[in-house]
């Protein structure tokens, strides 16, 4: 069986799906990876497209999830359907490149207790973008006392009994502030590594990265979240 499962979810990537297949065949061709496609209720052809391109592979699946309710949900979903002792996700739209999981495993080669949590460090992205991850990164920061750094780069790489120890996670975008907490709080060492964040070649970006007002709206909702989290701290 394979040490770790790497889950990618994706909504509406046919076009991209191509692309990222390759990359992660080659991910397997080079550790003891499996890797879970989460079709996370897409609308076009990525249904099709995955069906009949992993028809014979056997470390590179998919599972279907029929309704999008949010990033989070297709991310836990393919979390539940894993297998290996160790857990990771990224992202479909290849702005990270599956392989960065070869960089991950590195380190996670060198903490051979297994009690880390590890997330790529992001660079190569716009000015505007890295000064909202700052912003983020500072507030969540202030709130919970602890470092809180570029909460959504990828992949993020964490043991199974951390997913196992989770109550009532997200179904949404603030699945990444929580699982970075619970690590936190649980006293797992975290470890960061650069990872090159490029532009994105098809589709449409995140719905809350569509313009400012889209982000608004995300840290509303982050910060909402967060406050709850800090609450159970307080209790």
């Amino acid at each position: 069986m394979p040490a770790l499962s790497l889950v990618i979810p994706c909504y509406d990537e046919a076009k991209n799906l191509p692309d990222l297949i390759a990359r992660c065949r080659g991910v397997i061709r080079q550790a003891d990876i499996e890797i879970i496609l989460v079709d996370n209720g897409s609308r076009d052809e990525t249904p099709r497209i995955l069906a009949e391109a992993l028809k014979s592979e056997k470390n590179l699946r998919s599972v279907r999830v029929e309704k999008n309710i949010g990033y989070g949900h297709g991310i836990l979903t393919g979390l539940r359907a894993a297998k290996c002792s160790y857990l990771a996700w990224t992202h479909a739209d290849l702005q990270t490149d599956p392989a960065d999981i070869l960089a991950g495993l590195k380190v996670l080669s060198m903490h051979p207790n297994g009690k880390i949590f590890i997330k790529g460090r992001r660079f190569g992205r716009s000015l505007s973008d890295a000064f909202f991850t700052f912003g983020m990164s500072c507030y969540e920061t202030s709130i919970f006392r602890t470092p809180f750094w570029d909460i959504n780069g990828q992949p993020t790489i964490f043991p199974r009994k951390l997913f196992e120890s989770w109550e009532n996670p997200p179904d949404d975008f603030a699945l990444d502030l929580y699982a970075y907490w619970s690590a936190q709080q649980q006293g797992y060492l975290i470890r960061r590594f650069p990872v090159h964040f490029g532009q994105r070649r098809y589709g449409t970006q995140s719905r809350w990265n569509l313009g400012w007002n889209s982000r608004l709206k995300m840290i509303k909702r982050v910060a909402g979240y967060s406050w709850q989290l800090r609450q159970k701290l307080v209790k």
